[in-house]
């Protein structure tokens, strides 16, 4: 029978060694689970050796037991859906942006309210941003020509329109069918 002993950073026997690359944490988490299920060595040391701690241990334990060592692959922390954010209220938030272009944001969030969502100012404006919904904003007005502009080739000067009050329009005929 081969011994094994069981680390951090490697698996080693009589025969030679495995290391344990450093993000492999599925290869870690096992090779803690063996030498404490497997090994004569108390829990207590085992997880010393490996940097976790004794309910820790049992945990992983328990989802090895139940799942494999698919279960062993730490998964992402915190809530997995938006609480708040959700698609009826993003959806909400960009009808009453189109019907009230004007509206500012906490008036949408207001109306919001008044339909039972729970929403704030703040997420009618991440929603807003995200979907870059800005309100319109004007043209601006060209500007008069600067002293910088007046030296450029580009920019002439154009002639001045005469009023309209001399100026003759011509009509066309009406034509049949009108």
């Amino acid at each position: 029978m081969i011994s094994l002993e069981f680390f951090k950073e490697q698996i080693k026997s009589d025969y030679g060694t495995l290391p344990i690359v450093d993000d492999d944490e599925i290869t870690r988490k096992l090779s803690m689970l063996i030498a404490g299920q497997c090994g004569n060595e108390p829990i207590d040391e085992v997880v010393a050796r490996f940097d976790y701690s004794r309910p820790r241990y049992f945990q992983l334990l328990a989802l090895f037991r139940k799942e494999g060592a698919k279960a062993l692959i730490s998964s992402k922390r915190g809530p997995k859906t938006k609480h708040r954010r959700t698609q009826e209220v993003v959806c909400q938030v960009i009808r009453h942006r189109f019907l009230d272009p004007e509206a500012s944001t906490k008036v949408i969030a207001q109306k919001l309210r008044q339909c039972h969502f729970h929403v704030s100012k703040r997420t009618v404006d991440r929603v807003i941003a995200q979907y870059g919904l800005q309100k319109k904003t004007l043209p601006v007005p060209p500007s008069a020509t600067t002293d910088r502009d007046r030296d450029l080739p580009h920019l002439s000067k154009k002639a001045p329109r005469k009023s309209g009050r001399n100026q003759h329009r011509t009509r066309r005929p009406p034509t049949a069918g009108r």
